[in-house]
């Protein structure tokens, strides 16, 4: 069975920094800042007070009240973000054998609100002890996917990836690996979360994971920068809808980029620190950009996972440097977590979404609030700060890394 070219026709956003893909890519060239002082709980008793909240976002756009009493705000985020990509896309699904379309959708953490919210429920009161019947529906990790499918018909692959945060570039891998065999024509794909509860915060921060900034929110997203101090949380989601290149011609379809190559690769070095010399990270950047038959001196652009810990911020421009072999300056850095926090399993897809929209308008969007690079990173790399910069754009590479030791990379090129 030979292998077909998959290609992206269609996008969806909902995140800190804008709730569809051309607010959410403006104020990422702007270097705006999606934090603030936490509002979907009070946060008075926590270290951390603050996160990139998603703003003015309202489900009923696009879910009915039945979608909306059964979904966790998780699912809520992404059947939106995938209806606004198949919108985009421009299908006409009732010419389509159902079959041929799938969603393959992911989360971290799943319905986390729900399950904290129905457990508080129920110990607060001893006269009823019964729980909400949609608790479970509601908290499964694979019912954003299942719930996409089921607006929509699509009868085809349909599951859920989970590998922490590189959960949605997971997604997008297997998407693209199903269409290149030849096993579906069209998947619905990304990943979405909605990590800012009490559980959530609570226990990143008693791992010491989160930023401590709270007279500053807005800066405390800080990658590479030496006083770097921890992530801030982020939430809200993104789609893509893959296609077979052949099927999106005869449809003729906007085409936003080609997906050129994926990979995965574990550190099987510690529960949630990267390996400190980058050895997975590397290996899968490598593998990924082998499949596109692309030499790591053409990569124009790479997205990187750079969260803002003082020890993950260090391997992967290890890893980078090494993949690079002496051209570390021909591709530009940034890390889009400076303004976007951290959407845990849907960071992979909204930051492919920037990384195809860097191709399209040849900008790479800026890492703000970091004033300098620490030493320990080292001066040979070029990371965008401060500012976007104008740059032809070719290629680019979205990278992801989670608790775990998974190590999740994208590929887009320009579409020819």
């Amino acid at each position: 069975m030979s292998e077909r070219r998959v290609v992206v026709t269609g996008m969806g956003a909902v995140t800190p920094l804008g709730n569809d893909v051309k607010t959410f890519w403006e104020n990422a060239v702007k270097g705006t800042s999606g934090a603030g002082r936490i509002t979907h709980f009070n946060p008075e008793k926590f270290k951390t007070q603050f996160a990139c909240e998603v703003k003015g976002f309202d489900p009923k756009l696009r879910l009915d009240r039945n979608e909306i009493k059964r979904t966790d705000l998780y699912a809520q985020y992404g059947i939106d973000v995938a209806a606004q990509a198949i919108e985009d896309s421009g299908f006409e699904f009732d010419k389509m054998d159902p079959f041929d379309v799938g969603v393959i959708w992911g989360t971290g953490q799943g319905g986390l609100e729900t399950l904290e919210k129905e457990v508080q429920s129920y110990t607060a009161r001893d006269y009823d002890p019964r729980f909400n019947p949609f608790l479970i529906p509601k908290m499964l990790s694979n019912m954003a996917g299942g719930m996409i499918a089921l607006k929509y018909g699509y009868m085809g692959i349909n599951y859920s990836a989970v590998s922490a945060c590189a959960t949605s570039n997971t997604s997008i891998m297997d998407a693209f690996n199903y269409i290149k065999l030849g096993k579906a024509k069209i998947i619905i794909t990304g990943g979405s979360e909605a990590g800012v509860t009490e559980a959530s915060i609570g226990g990143f921060s008693a791992m010491k994971a989160l930023s401590t900034r709270n007279d500053s929110p807005a800066t405390a997203s800080r990658p590479y920068d030496p006083d770097r101090d921890g992530f801030v949380m982020g939430e809200g989601g993104g789609a893509l809808v893959l296609e077979d290149y052949e099927h999106a011609k005869a449809r003729g379809a906007h085409i936003y980029a080609e997906l050129a190559g994926s990979s995965m690769t574990n550190d099987a070095y510690h529960m949630t620190a990267t390996h400190p010399e980058g050895l997975g990270a590397y290996k899968a950047m490598q593998l990924a950009l082998n499949e596109g038959k692309i030499n790591p001196s053409e990569v124009d652009y790479i997205n990187t996972h750079s969260t803002s810990t003082p020890v993950g911020d260090i391997s992967e421009p290890a890893a980078i440097r090494r993949l690079m072999d002496g051209h570390t300056n021909n591709a530009s850095i940034s890390g889009t977590k400076s303004m976007t926090g951290h959407l845990l399993g849907a960071a992979g897809v909204v930051e492919a979404i920037l990384s195809i929209q860097a191709i399209r308008n040849n900008i790479v969007p800026p890492t703000i609030n970091t004033d300098s690079i620490d030493p320990e990173i080292g001066d040979d790399l070029d990371i965008v700060i401060k500012e976007a910069k104008e740059k032809e754009i070719k290629v680019a590479m979205s990278n992801t890394f989670g608790f775990g030791g998974h190590n999740g990379i994208a590929v887009f090129k320009e579409f020819k």
